[in-house]
């Protein structure tokens, strides 16, 4: 007698997010990148397929940064002392997507210059944040906006402090906004109904769920997004948003990857040791849901890029 494998019917999907224009739509993109269009719960393949596979962006600053481990500085070199070079050895890498940091030291004219000299040495999608500070985020992203029209950018971090702007550029220029919340549904519906309220199409949005790293809160990081998936899914219209997730910054932070010496001889080879946190972090996310893996060390962006490959030939 044959098994019948039960199969839900959701009443609700996710949103399709287009990133990058190509020349045909305006822009100067080699390629676009389209996520979301799920429509069951991550990699059932049984009730419906992955209708877009999740995509890795590689994230380079704008300055070689000095806080980050002396691993990442090594796998990359000096193409971390230019935004440009970083970004083309990004993309040998296998990056879907560039993710450029900007910082405070950043004036609005650099930032504006350093990306543009980003667009021109790749043609992947791109992906610019600000510092992390609203007002200088604001400084920084408006003459970036206006500077790219119609290159379909994502302009980010987008939050409660800042969205107004952030989302008035987003919406006169033709870009697209990652919209970040701490990790809670409801912050982040509210966001985005805020976020829609001012007239941006949800088809131009990306959840940002913030996670943690292995070992550090991932776990409340994955109940979240699939809290937020099962919403999508159920039908709530403000949740119904694709995701893009941290793990390569969350992950680099740790001591686990970041430090060689002065830790228990039990945790083993340093570089090992730190390459698995990382890949081990972004697996996760993909796993609970994430549609854009943002990550740093190329050995992580290979290893991930598979496991993706083996999820969705299941």
């Amino acid at each position: 007698m044959p098994i019948e494998i039960p199969k839900d019917k959701w009443p609700g999907s996710i949103k399709k997010v287009t990133l990058g224009a190509t020349s045909a739509e305006g822009g100067t993109r080699a390629k676009s990148v389209t996520v979301g269009g799920e429509t069951t719960l991550p990699y059932l393949h049984f009730e419906a397929p992955t209708p877009n596979k999740p995509v890795i962006a590689i994230e380079i600053k704008s300055h070689r940064p000095d806080d980050w481990s002396p691993l990442l500085g090594e796998v990359w070199g000096d193409a971390m002392n230019d935004p440009a070079q970083w970004a083309k050895k990004a993309e040998e890498a296998g990056a879907d997507i560039i993710v450029l940091a900007l910082t405070l030291a950043d004036s609005p004219e650099d930032a504006v210059r350093i990306v543009k000299s980003v667009l021109a040495a790749t043609g992947l999608p791109l992906i610019v944040w600000g510092p992390g500070q609203a007002e200088k985020d604001n400084d920084l992203l408006v003459p970036i906006a206006e500077a790219t029209k119609g290159e379909k950018l994502m302009l980010g971090i987008c939050e409660d402090k800042n969205y107004r702007t952030i989302v008035a550029t987003a919406m006169a220029n033709g870009h697209v906004i990652q919209a970040r919340t701490p990790m809670d549904v409801n912050l982040a519906k509210q966001l985005n109904i805020l976020i829609t309220d001012m007239g941006l199409p949800a088809d131009r949005i990306m959840m940002d769920p913030t996670t943690g790293a292995l070992g550090y809160g991932i776990e409340y990081g994955y109940s979240v997004m699939e809290r937020l998936r099962l919403a999508a899914l159920q039908g709530d219209s403000m949740t119904q948003l694709p995701m893009i997730v941290t793990p390569g910054f969350e992950a680099w932070k740790a001591k686990e990857s970041k430090v060689g010496d002065g830790v228990p001889e039990a945790w083993g080879d340093w570089k090992f040791r730190a390459i698995h946190w990382e890949t081990l972090t972004a697996v996760a996310l993909v796993e609970s849901g994430a549609d854009i893996i943002v990550l740093r060390h190329p050995e992580s962006v290979k290893r991930v890029k598979e496991t993706i490959e083996e999820l969705i030939a299941v």
